[in-house]
């Protein structure tokens, strides 16, 4: 049996679909997986560092606004369709499955046209632009928000499936979590991320909540201030002489071991992405959401809002966000045990584990028609 995944542009697109080539890889004997992405995009690198076979196309999202670059950018994807069929001429897939990201459009809409059977995965509560039009022609669509089902219009090939999650995410006892960053497992902790690259308004607003959390050794921090921005936020905390090495703050620019990070911490605050917010459900964690203002259709919102509207976070839009607002959501938040354990369950029923067996099985029921 022979399988395409793609999907790429950002890692919520590359992450779940490489997820779902190692699932398909470790479930299944007899099957050939193949991960189609752009030459350019993250994928093009990611991929292959992760041991999967890669091919690449052309193709890019269209601009916003209409210019000579619209018109570059078009014949990029009348090539990338071109590619597309190549490729599945030359593999000949009995599934293709995208999960979104312009890399998806050729490729899927390419084996729809010849037959071939595709599913597509949809990971936020605002669809994407390609995913909405490919859902047209597709023969499923997996969604991780039921939310989301309401911008499709054939609802009879909606799946709820969920997303996908590092099988460590839940399972790290809070004390293992703890012992990986030498904290006190018994001290409330705060998690603080933007991302791999960091988010320099979440940055520049902790760097007011850190002075005033310096009164209050009992709650401990772990920030991660990513690396574009480390350098200029030691610097701010120095300037405000914060003792950022003191015993009960963990200031780093990345965290690898992010499981343990979730492992031990009581409140996070962090963007809306949908992988972050499966991580989240999967570890059952309380948050303070900040949603990126940039992403695609204002997805992170939406995503971030479900969250909100079932009581498992609060959310802080990046326009109103500032030291002394995050300051005092998270000591609303972080003083009150009993409300923090509330948002914590309720972020746990959101997303039912499991994600990656439901689609593997929707995988196999679409290819071994």
């Amino acid at each position: 049996m022979r399988i395409i995944v793609t999907g790429g542009g950002t890692g919520g697109h590359i992450y779940p679909a490489m997820a779902i080539a190692r699932g398909l890889l470790a479930r299944y004997n007899d099957v050939e997986v193949l991960y189609v992405g752009t030459k350019e995009g993250m994928e093009a690198t990611i991929v292959p560092a992760n041991g999967l076979d890669f091919q690449g196309i052309a193709g890019k999202g269209l601009p916003r606004k209409i210019s000579l670059e619209t018109v570059k950018t078009a014949g990029q994807n009348v090539l990338a369709l071109w590619q597309a069929k190549q490729i599945l001429k030359k593999f000949k897939p009995d599934l293709v499955v995208g999960t979104g990201g312009y890399v998806s459009g050729p490729v899927l809409l390419t084996a729809a046209f010849f037959g071939i059977p595709t599913l597509l995965h949809e990971q936020n509560a605002f669809p994407g632009i390609t995913n909405k039009i490919l859902a047209r022609m597709v023969k499923k669509i997996m969604v991780t928000f039921p939310e989301s089902a309401r911008f499709f219009p054939a609802k009879e090939k909606i799946e709820v499936v969920g997303l996908p999650v590092r099988e460590e995410i839940g399972r790290v006892k809070r004390r293992e979590g703890a012992e990986a960053f030498k904290l006190d497992p018994l001290k409330k902790t705060i998690l603080v991320t933007g991302g791999s690259r960091g988010a320099l308004s979440i940055n520049k607003a902790m760097v007011h909540v850190l002075s005033q959390l310096a009164a209050h050794p009992e709650i401990q921090v772990i920030w991660a201030t990513g690396k574009a921005t480390h350098a200029q936020i030691v610097e701010e905390l120095d300037k405000n002489k914060l003792n950022w090495r003191c015993e009960q703050w963990r200031i780093v620019e990345y965290i690898e071991n992010m499981p343990e990070a979730l492992a031990c911490s009581d409140l996070c605050v962090c963007r809306a992405g949908a992988a972050t917010l499966a991580e989240l459900s999967a570890a059952g964690k309380a948050s303070i959401l900040i949603p990126y203002p940039y992403a695609a259709e204002n997805h992170q919102e939406y995503n971030a809002r479900v969250f909100e509207d079932k009581g498992a976070a609060r959310v802080i839009l990046d326009r109103e966000l500032d030291g002394p607002l995050l300051n005092e959501h998270i000591q609303k938040l972080i003083f009150n045990p009993f409300l923090l354990e509330e948002m914590a369950t309720k972020a746990k029923e959101i997303f039912k584990p499991g994600a990656l067996e439901r689609i593997l099985e929707l995988c196999r029921q679409t290819a071994w028609r």
